[in-house]
């Protein structure tokens, strides 16, 4: 339970003024009692693709990855995310079972809350189901954005799209760790490991990103910007 000291932590949570923010204290506090935190290390499944559903789960700290595996084994990305996003969330309201699973790309701690007791608030609380499915509908429609915006690109263009997507979307930074394998970008992107290592390795005999072991630096945003946006 995530109560410390007979406080309700989530009543500082940032997460409440995210979609809590139609609960008043007292139905907060009953959230705090059916809501539990999970660290998670680098590499762990937060839920797998088959997966009873049972828990509402948002991530609260760290990155993961959504995918799905193909009849072969392969994995299919469908998208990276950040805190606050509702990746574990698409299927609650349709389905029993997880569709995809979803994994720490980072160190992350998720929380979780009954489902149960969310279909209960959706009933009592017209702004909260409301506020929810307003936020559930726009992180699908940022996927399938996200995915018509790489299909459209050639090679180098996904490549530029992604390294661009984590310098600005993810870490706010020209300067990151890349918190993915070269074979993880070419599951995202459509394309064969080969090739993504042979496009970043383009980029930097141009100058446009340097490579320090995993830290990734892009050099000049403007050329990678135009990649992306002509590739």
């Amino acid at each position: 339970m995530n109560e410390k000291k007979g406080v309700c932590i989530c009543e500082g949570c940032e997460f409440r003024d995210v979609v809590f923010s139609h609960l008043d204290d007292n139905s907060i506090q009953d959230l705090c009692n059916h809501k539990e935190e999970q660290s998670l290390s680098k590499g762990e499944v937060i839920n797998h693709e088959g997966e009873k559903i049972s828990n509402f789960k948002y991530l609260k700290s760290g990155l993961v990855k959504l995918y799905r595996r193909t009849p072969s084994g392969d994995e299919q990305i469908i998208t990276i995310t950040r805190p606050f996003e509702f990746v574990s969330n698409m299927s609650i309201f349709s389905e029993e079972r997880y569709q995809y699973s979803v994994s720490a790309l980072e160190d992350s701690v998720v929380c979780m809350v009954k489902l149960e007791f969310i279909k209960e608030l959706f009933l009592k609380n017209g702004g909260f189901a409301m506020g929810l499915l307003s936020k559930i509908s726009v992180i699908n429609d940022k996927i399938i954005g996200q995915t018509l915006d790489i299909r459209q690109k050639n090679l180098v263009g996904r490549v530029a799209y992604v390294l661009l997507y984590f310098t600005r979307e993810i870490y706010n930074s020209r300067v990151f760790d890349l918190p993915v394998s070269r074979k993880e970008i070419a599951d995202y992107i459509g394309m064969s490991t080969a090739n993504v290592i042979r496009t970043l390795s383009d980029f930097k005999r141009e100058g446009i990103i340097r490579v320090f072991g995993k830290t990734i630096e892009v050099a000049d945003i403007e050329k990678l910007e135009n990649i992306s946006r002509h590739g």
